[in-house]
């Protein structure tokens, strides 16, 4: 494939780069990377070993030294720089991500545009590191806050989004004048290794600092392991499981370390009397099915106003039997393959256990297999009725499953079913009326991080700061002012008087 080739992708790969030069250690076992598109093996890659980290480490702390002092704007140059280099690969990267991880074309280019954007993004930030001053209670005194760099950041990416997610955190860090290194999911490295090629032009060509931005693949249990213990590491980006954030979270905090995690969703859109329905199917079926249901702000819930749920059920019935289910490289495709057969067997025994709480399936949920589905990966996306207190329900699969859920009366009772689950990410309302929408988006509304009028639960923007409540996790990144939990903050005083006047009146004569 030709975008292996453009990408620097080789039958073997090495596992740990500081983005000038790659280790060459072999000796702690192979990742063979196998496709789910076509149960294809696309290249192998070698495991770092424990040395590996710590001189990545030991460079990225190095190149701190030299990082922090660069002026943020020269930062968001070279961040600039990388956008371009994104640009110029765009096409072969998003393939590469849609081979190995098996969402359409579409999304492995569209999560490419992503890094571009948030590159774009960044470039901007790089003159907006703003602090803020606050009038003092003394006289000829002045206060403010001011944001320093804070040192190098862990980046662990999950499976779904390969690329993108290790883009908001590490363009953003960057302009922010911190070395990032990152351990992406041990089942899509094939994509990380493409991007740290990409970056290399960029970082010989301004002579940039050996382990500016570093990239391990290494066990869980290891690697994964020192760098969440590991001091040297002031903040570590978690985006993985509930279960993966807890253990995460738990460990860097008894270092009193900082945390930004991107945990589980059990995204509901809400669909009143008042919606248009024409605007809210496509919404509906995307956020349920695009990238067969493996984004954390996929559709899962779907509560449904009693006076319009038989209405609902046979349009998206309807919908569901048009969709094109194949390789994800054919752009007529609407759903691709799950990553794994792991995830095949959460699909069925999800499914299994709606049925046994009292669910009825309405449509879907066969495993494909023949022509054309030989990695056993790909299923029939499923519609099932159910009760929002069902065990499985309250849980979040990975995976395409569409749960319909009634209520009835005001929009208060879709309310409480809406945020009766630990997890609180992403969420959604279609509505035509403005005091539905209002009441939605209040204190007693949605409880998620993110909460959309009249658009799905999935394809958020980075201009806006990503990230959910609860069992989510609590982190932000991306947009908005997300860039402050890459600095360290700083609250400065200066007594520009000739006495000195103590805070609060105290008086103290020596």
């Amino acid at each position: 494939m030709n975008f292996l080739k453009e990408l620097g992708i080789k039958a073997k790969n090495y596992g740990a780069s500081t983005g000038i030069e790659w280790n060459t250690t072999t000796d702690q076992g192979e990742l063979n990377i196998v496709s789910p598109v076509d149960g294809q093996q696309i290249a192998s890659v070698y495991l770092a070993s424990e040395e590996d980290y710590e001189r990545l480490v030991a460079k990225g702390v190095e190149a701190f030294k030299q990082w922090r002092m660069v002026p943020a704007p020269k930062r968001g140059e070279i961040v600039r720089q990388i956008g371009l280099q994104l640009r110029k690969h765009k096409d072969a990267l998003g393939s590469l991500v849609s081979y190995e991880m098996g969402k359409s074309l579409q999304e492995g280019k569209g999560e490419v545009q992503e890094m571009i954007d948030i590159c774009d993004f960044a470039v901007g930030q790089s003159r907006q590191l703003y602090g803020s001053t606050t009038v003092s209670e003394r006289e000829f005194h002045r206060m403010y806050d001011q944001y320093h760099p804070l040192g190098v950041v862990g980046i662990i990416s999950a499976f779904n989004f390969p690329v993108a997610v290790w883009s908001w955190n590490a363009m953003i860090a960057a302009v922010c004048g911190d070395p990032s290194l990152w351990k992406p999911s041990s089942k899509t490295p094939l994509s990380a290794i493409a991007v740290q090629h990409i970056l290399a032009d960029v970082i010989r060509e301004n002579d940039l600092p050996e382990g500016l931005f570093n990239l391990i693949v290494g066990r869980g249990a290891s690697i994964g392991e020192k760098l969440l213990n590991d001091k040297r590491l002031p903040l570590v980006s978690i985006t993985g499981s509930t279960e993966v954030g807890r253990h995460g979270a738990q460990a860097i905090a008894s270092r009193f370390g900082k945390a930004i995690l991107e945990l589980g969703g059990n995204n509901a859109i809400i669909l009143t009397p008042n919606a248009d329905f024409n605007m809210a199917l496509p919404a509906i079926v995307f956020g349920a099915v695009g990238t067969a249901g493996q984004r954390c702000t996929s559709t899962r819930r779907l509560i449904i106003h009693d006076s319009i749920y038989a209405k609902v059920k046979e349009a998206l019935v309807k919908a569901y039997g048009g969709l094109k289910i194949g390789n994800p490289l054919d752009e007529n495709n609407h759903v691709g393959p799950l990553i794994d057969k792991g995830a095949v067997s959460d699909f069925k025994n999800a499914l299994a256990r709606a049925g046994e709480e009292g669910g009825t399936l309405a449509y879907g949920g066969d495993i494909l297999a023949g022509e054309g589905y030989a990695s056993g990966c790909y299923v029939v996306p499923a519609i099932v009725e159910v009760e929002n207190s069902y065990a499985i329900v309250q849980e979040e699969t990975f995976a395409p499953i569409l749960y319909l859920i009634r209520y009835e009366g005001e929009i208060a009772n879709a309310l409480v079913l809406h945020n009766d689950v630990v997890q609180g990410l992403s969420s959604a309302v279609f509505t035509q009326n403005m005091l539905e929408a209002e009441e939605f988006l209040s204190v007693i509304g949605s409880d998620c991080g993110i909460a959309n009028v009249n658009i799905g639960t999935s394809g958020a923007e980075i201009g806006g700061a990503f990230g959910g409540e609860k069992e989510t996790g609590g982190g932000r990144e991306s947009g908005s002012d997300a860039w402050k939990a890459y600095m360290r903050r700083q609250t400065n005083t200066i007594n520009y008087g000739r006495t000195l006047p103590l805070a609060q009146g105290i008086k103290f004569d020596i």
